[in-house]
């Protein structure tokens, strides 16, 4: 069990018959005599990546959620009925899971062969991943930016990836070179 005294930032909790995880806490003190002391939490849906605001009474209980995290790593991706099937590898047991595009959503975008992420598995399934803070990543197109961009503060121009994504990237990069990007944020953090 785990009480709204036990709540910070990363702590899971199950409510409404699935899980959650916690991005931020509040606590809200009565100016009235009497009144419960209340607690105010950001979190976000483990399964859906849905983001809700809750407010809680002070000292109500709640069950842990059977939420396990394990390495894994990305091996690659196939088509199939219209949507892509994305293959990895418990890197525990060696057994091979597939998640679909439905079960990733927006991070597919960041998946790039042989990377390690962790798996987040719900009552022994696995139900979707966990990307690392950073990607490395290789530019396939570099936009030509020119030495007068620099007096006007615009010191950076865009790149393209393999994949698609776009960032903006300083004027010194070029084509083929490998980056790494915050996948958080989608900005470019330095050249590998």
């Amino acid at each position: 069990m785990i009480t709204t005294s036990d709540f910070k930032k990363g702590a899971r909790v199950e409510l409404d018959g699935s899980p959650w995880a916690i991005v931020s806490v509040t606590t809200q003190t009565p100016s009235a005599r009497g009144a419960a002391t209340l607690v105010k939490a950001r979190l976000k849906n483990i399964l859906t990546g849905q983001v809700s605001d809750r407010t809680f009474k002070s000292g109500e209980k709640f069950q842990m959620p059977d939420v396990e995290m394990r390495p894994a790593q990305y091996l690659y991706s196939s088509p199939e009925d219209r949507e892509s099937v994305y293959h990895f590898m418990d890197m525990n047991s060696y057994d091979q899971f597939e998640l679909r595009d439905g079960d990733l959503g927006d991070i597919a975008k960041w998946l790039v062969e042989n990377l390690e992420v962790k798996s987040v598995l719900y009552n022994g399934n696995v139900v979707g991943i966990e990307l690392p803070q950073f990607v490395e990543l290789e530019l396939d197109m570099v936009e030509p930016g020119s030495k007068g961009d620099t007096a006007s503060g615009s010191v950076t121009t865009a790149a393209y990836t393999s994949s698609g994504i776009r960032v903006l990237v300083p004027l010194f990069i070029k084509s083929g070179d490998k980056i790494r990007v915050d996948t958080t944020t989608g900005q470019f953090k330095d050249r590998v």
